[in-house]
């Protein structure tokens, strides 16, 4: 992991601590707001964190990782 993955992942652990689970859906919330509102860059590190957050999630649930495109 990259010093940057690393620091998102850290930062998205206690976002979860912190916030639970509900953080993650107002993390992609925020990302779509921040996105429409003329904000791509900070849209974009939102999101990143968001994923982060999931990710996190799923490893502490031991679940496993899906790939699958949700749209379709």
């Amino acid at each position: 992991m990259t010093s940057r993955s690393t620091l998102i992942e850290s930062l998205a652990t206690s976002v979860l601590d912190s916030k639970g689970i509900g953080a993650i859906w107002q993390l992609h919330l925020d990302a779509a707001y921040a996105h429409q509102t003329g904000y791509p860059i900070a849209a974009d590190a939102i999101l990143e964190l968001a994923e982060a957050a999931e990710g996190v999630l799923m490893r502490r649930e031991n679940a496993p990782v899906r790939t699958k495109d949700w749209r379709r």
